[in-house]
This record gives structure tokens, C-alpha cells and sequence, in this order.
């Protein structure tokens, strides 16, 4: 039985690696890989490559039938359950039975209610062996944000900051360019390439003018997202461009602004949405309401969201407890009087606070990567 387990996990292994190979170019579909072992040997493999595209399962066979293999017998290893119904593309578990493999080893069950279980029915129906789950978490840490938006309809949000060991992110007149160094920037990037979304504030636009695109990794630019309440950015900003190649798509999400302002962004190449929640600051100043933000996204079918705004709009999503992950990029430098990650919070009891479960430490060149999960964030 542990040899039979250790095996599984070493095909299911390699399944992972293949779906890896979909970033950024299946969402909203999630990311699937699928190999087919006959008699010891890998007859086939594939992935999800594209929306739209074959699945995992039929790129697979697909990878077969070139090779001259039969899969009549064969295990299949596949990341998710094989679909049950008709999208974009027929259903995989019906051909999966027709094609007369043996056994099928599941790394965790859809939570798309289309399927649920359905593709796994259909497979036990039809003769076929089905084991489930194998490396679940592995699994479903692959597709965090389809998960998450199956099962609370939002995307998930990763909270990306850089700061000094005093948990500062900026000086106290606002400058911040550059805490890290090239190789936590170039991490960055990857990270944003591995998002649907990239979000600011508005005040972060105005400080710094990014363009919130990849540069520094290989990879799709993601959807750049600006909350900006009553749209005071400038229409030639490069969020709202795309910065010299004009790459990408750019939202912005206000309450309010005129209809002048609105058309300036819209000539400029955004998109203006505006979102009727507002979370008051203070009698006088108001917010762009993140529960609003991340219920509009979702049905954009954003499945995930790299938040790289100021401590003013990280403490937002923190404080209304709609984060999901952190990475934390620490710098070995003390800067004193500034703006930090938690501005703006206060809890009454420590049991309030908002902690991490699983941390990660990595190094990042000269600097600490800091990863986890936020314990408000329900667990995959």
C-alpha cells in the first residue's frame, strides 16, 4: 500500500509540473495536468494550455495516440476530476471510459457545482477504478483562485508588500522607490504574472505612476485594477496606458467623479466601474468598498487578485478580513518615522490580530521573502 502511494505521487508529481505550464493562459478554466501510465511506462501526457483549448485528459491521449501507444488499461493521473459536462469542449470522463483505462487516480474533486463529483460518478459507472484524493493540497494550492471562487464566489487575494525590518513600506513624505533589491522586484513580477489581477490605490498611482505590467518575468500582464474613489488619476498615467507597450487591460473602480473624468480614462484605454459601496473613513472622506470590489471582479470571473497597494489599501482588504495570502518581501534596512503595513488598524484583544498559518521564509537575493495564509482566510 505505501509503495502503490509513493507511486501515485510520483506520477501526480509530474501531472503538477505539466499543469504549471498553463499559467497564465487558461483562467478563468483552472490549471490541469493529466499523465497516462501503461504497464510502468508513460504512454502521454498533457495539460490545460489554453481557455478554450483541449483539456488536460484530451491532450493527453491526444499525446498517446502520436506516440502509437494504446491507453486500454492504462492509469490516468489527473490534477482535477475530469469534467462532466459540455463547455467550451466535450466532457472528459465519458471519453476517459471509452478509451478503456483502467484506473484513474484524482488529485482533488472539482468544486464547480457542474461537476462536484458528477465526472467521478461517471467513471465508477462505466467500470473504472477511481482513486481520490492524492497530493489534495498540492492539488488545490494549484488552483487557489478557482477554488475560492467556486466556493465564495470572490477571487483570492494576495496581499504583495515591501518593507524594512521595522515594517515600514514608505518614509514619512512618501518616498518608497526602492526598499528591495532587483531579485525580490524580479519575484514581483513573476507573482503578478501568476495573478488574473494586479490592484492599487489611487494614491499609489499618483506617487509612483507604475505600470503594473510584466517586465522583469515571462508571462501575461494582468488585468491592472485601480481603486480610485472619485477618479483622480490622470488619463496619461501608465496603469491606465500600459506603459510604453501599452500592455494589457486597465479597470478603474470608483464611487463617484463626473462624467468628464470618467471619459477622459475611457478615451485614455480604461475601463471605469463604478462600485455603490463605500466604506467611511471619516464623515469626510470615503473609500471604494472592498467587498463591492472583489463581488464585481468575481463576476468579471477574476479568479485571483495580487494586491500591491499602499498600507492604506492593504489595511483595507485586511481589516474587512477579504485576504487570503501574504508575501512579504523584507529588506535588511531600518527606516524609522514612515508608513507601515497595518496603518490605519487597530484591534482591542490580541486574540483579534490577524495572523498566518503556514509560513514560508525564503531568501530573495539580499532580501526575506515572507509567505503564509491569513487564519481568516477559510482553509482550501
Amino acid at each position: 500500500m505505501v509503495a502503490k502511494r509513493a507511486i501515485d505521487e510520483y506520477y501526480m508529481s509530474r501531472a503538477l509540473s505539466l499543469a504549471w505550464r498553463g499559467t497564465d493562459a487558461v483562467s478563468p478554466n483552472p490549471r490541469v495536468g493529466c499523465v497516462l501510465v501503461r504497464e510502468g511506462r508513460v504512454v502521454g501526457e498533457g495539460f490545460h494550455a489554453r481557455w478554450g483549448g483541449p483539456h488536460a485528459e484530451i491532450a493527453a491521449l491526444g499525446d498517446a495516440a502520436k506516440r502509437g501507444e494504446s491507453v486500454r488499461g492504462a492509469t490516468v493521473y489527473v490534477t482535477l476530476e475530469p469534467c462532466s459536462h459540455f463547455g467550451k469542449t466535450p466532457p472528459c470522463a465519458p471519453r476517459l471510459a471509452e478509451e478503456g483505462v483502467a484506473r484513474v487516480v484524482v488529485g482533488a474533486v472539482d468544486p464547480n457545482p457542474k461537476v462536484r463529483g458528477a465526472g467521478i460518478e461517471i467513471l465508477k459507472n462505466a467500470g473504472v477504478e477511481v482513486s481520490l484524493p492524492c497530493m489534495e493540497q498540492e492539488c488545490k494550492r494549484l488552483n487557489r483562485g478557482f477554488f475560492r471562487s467556486e466556493t465564495l464566489n470572490r477571487p483570492w487575494v494576495t496581499l504583495k508588500a515591501a518593507s524594512s525590518l521595522d515594517g515600514k513600506m514608505a518614509l514619512a513624505n512618501g518616498e518608497s522607490k526602492w526598499i528591495t533589491g532587483d531579485a525580490a522586484r524580479d519575484w514581483a513580477h513573476l507573482m503578478r504574472a501568476e495573478h488574473d489581477g494586479v490592484l492599487v490605490g489611487a494614491g499609489t498611482v499618483r506617487a509612483d505612476d507604475p505600470e503594473l505590467t510584466v517586465r522583469r518575468s515571462c508571462g501575461k500582464s494582468p488585468l491592472r485594477i485601480i481603486l480610485d474613489t472619485n477618479l483622480s488619476i490622470s488619463p496619461d498615467c501608465r496603469a491606465v496606458t500600459g506603459g510604453a507597450e501599452g500592455a494589457g487591460r486597465c479597470l478603474v473602480m470608483a464611487c463617484g467623479g463626473g462624467a468628464e473624468k470618467r471619459r477622459a480614462l475611457e478615451r485614455a484605454g480604461a475601463e471605469v466601474c463604478f462600485v455603490p459601496e463605500v466604506c467611511f473613513v471619516s464623515e469626510k472622506e470615503g473609500r471604494v468598498g472592498v467587498e463591492a470590489v472583489l463581488r464585481e471582479l468575481h463576476a468579471r470571473k477574476v479568479r485571483s487578485v495580487l494586491v500591491e497597494g499602499g498600507p492604506r489599501v492593504l489595511s483595507s482588504f485586511i481589516g474587512a478580513g477579504l485576504c487570503d495570502s501574504l508575501a512579504l518581501f523584507a529588506a535588511g534596512s531600518i527606516m524609522g518615522e514612515g508608513h507601515g503595513l497595518g496603518d490605519g488598524l487597530s484591534f482591542e484583544r490580541m486574540d483579534g490580530v490577524r495572523r498566518l498559518r503556514d509560513i514560508r521564509v525564503r531568501r530573495a537575493g539580499s532580501d526575506i521573502l515572507v509567505e503564509g495564509d491569513f487564519q481568516c482566510s477559510p482553509a482550501l
